[in-house]
């Protein structure tokens, strides 16, 4: 509820003591929704009166609009200066303005004065004006403030009175265009790549290579990010991989553009000693309170991105980006995809650390597992050798459970295998 406070101002025979505009969905308009195109708005108009007062109209106004402003810095005038050199001239440079109008919306409250008068005679004490209208049907574009321009929405009621100046209060109406990140555009994986030589000519000390990425392109607010990646560290130096959501304002007008660019959320990993790798199997980044994605304005565009970067110390850092969508639908039945996905991609970076249990067990004791007679019908006493190059046609590491758990032979004193190992006699000294 916006309203205006008591002693507003005087006026024939009567006083103003509340002007206020309320509406129906009050945690819609604050933020706990939104509205959308093709919404109905409805609320009142709350005038409280102390003695009969003149009025020529009530009216309501809904307004919505993109507006965009900035002062160019001033720019260098050449020969302007000592000698005919170029310098920077003092004041504010061409301001840069642009505006796009999407809701323009009027209604007159109050019913219009007797014929051949001027205003209108409201008696002392309560009075309540209700409005309805609808949202346009078109697309509206989010509700966003920034850094060098907004897009706003409001309802505004406006007292006119006869021997005073108009009155008026207003609240802000917060339009939401949902962006569904559901959508199959949205759900295709980002990955990316690329390569560091650390040093400068000849003395180069190695390359840095890095390699990231995630299950989808759009997430919603409070969504954790899971972020695979495998930074591999060949050069001298120490390394520090991070990551980062940045957000990108850019503001369009009379032919420029201006761009903000901010981090909203980070994430840092352990340290990579030279000749060292490290991985990431889904490290979350988690998406904080940030406005969707706006990509629909003419004049203004809020785009989101994930940068997985590398601190090289002395060297400029090593950096790849992927487009993200900040949307406002979240994604339903993705969850066993997303496990799919997400085990897939870990065990194809993390097999060694799957390949052994966290606790083994202790081995048995094979006297009791494996009798003399089944060993020795099952195992010959000297197994051929095995000739690696020409049997094995798949990675060793694809035998380790085999051998693992292989039983081994019983136990012996005597070395079935023997070798010929010439006898050495001892030899004392006498000092």
């Amino acid at each position: 509820m916006a309203a205006a406070g008591p002693g507003l101002g005087p006026g024939a025979g009567g006083t103003v003591k509340t002007l206020a505009l309320v509406l129906e969905d009050e945690a819609r308009r604050g933020g706990g929704g939104g509205y959308c195109s093709g919404d109905t708005v409805s609320g009142q108009v709350l005038l409280e009166l102390a003695g009969p007062l003149p009025l020529r109209g009530l009216r309501l106004e809904a307004a919505g609009r993109a507006r965009v402003a900035w002062s160019e810095s001033s720019g260098a005038v050449p020969g302007a200066g000592t000698w005919g050199v170029a310098v920077r001239a003092p004041g504010p440079g061409p301001r840069r303005e642009a505006e796009v109008r999407y809701l323009d919306i009027r209604q007159s409250l109050l019913r219009d004065p007797p014929e051949g008068e001027e205003s209108l005679i409201l008696l002392d004490g309560r009075h309540e004006f209700p409005f309805s209208f609808q949202l346009p049907q078109e697309p509206l574009v989010t509700s966003f403030t920034g850094k060098y321009g907004s897009i706003q929405y409001y309802v505004k009621a406006t007292l006119e009175r006869p021997a005073a100046p108009d009155q008026s209060v207003q609240t802000e109406l917060q339009v939401i265009s949902h962006i569904d990140v559901s959508s199959p555009a949205l759900l295709t994986p980002v990955l990316r790549s690329q390569e560091k030589m650390v040093g400068c000519w000849f003395f180069t000390s190695g390359p840095v290579s890095l390699s990231a990425k995630i299950e989808r392109k759009g997430y919603c607010n409070g969504e954790a990010i899971p972020i695979y990646a495998e930074i591999e560290n060949c050069s001298s130096r120490l390394i520090v991989p991070k990551a980062a959501i940045f957000q990108t304002q850019t503001y369009l007008a009379s032919g420029k553009t201006k761009t903000f660019r901010q981090m909203v959320a980070n994430v840092r990993g352990n340290h990579i000693a030279s000749g060292s790798t490290d991985t990431w199997n889904g490290k979350t980044l988690k998406i904080p309170p940030v406005s969707p994605s706006i990509l629909d304005c003419c004049i203004i565009r809020v785009e989101y991105s994930l940068a997985v970067y590398i601190h090289i110390p002395g060297a400029k850092k090593l950096m790849i980006e992927m487009p993200l969508v900040i949307g406002t639908i979240p994604c339903i039945g993705f969850s066993s995809r997303n496990s799919s996905i997400t085990t897939q991609f870990s065990m194809d970076m993390s097999w060694l650390a799957l390949t052994m249990p966290e606790h083994p067990e202790a081995p048995p004791n094979y006297a009791d597992v494996v009798s003399e007679e089944e060993f020795s019908r099952h195992v010959p006493a000297y197994p051929p050798p095995i000739d690696c190059e020409e049997q094995l046609c798949c990675p060793v590491f694809a035998y380790i459970q085999e051998f693992r758990f292989q039983p081994p032979p019983l136990y012996s004193e005597i070395d079935p295998h023997p070798t010929d190992v010439e006898e050495i006699q001892p030899v004392s000294f006498m000092l």
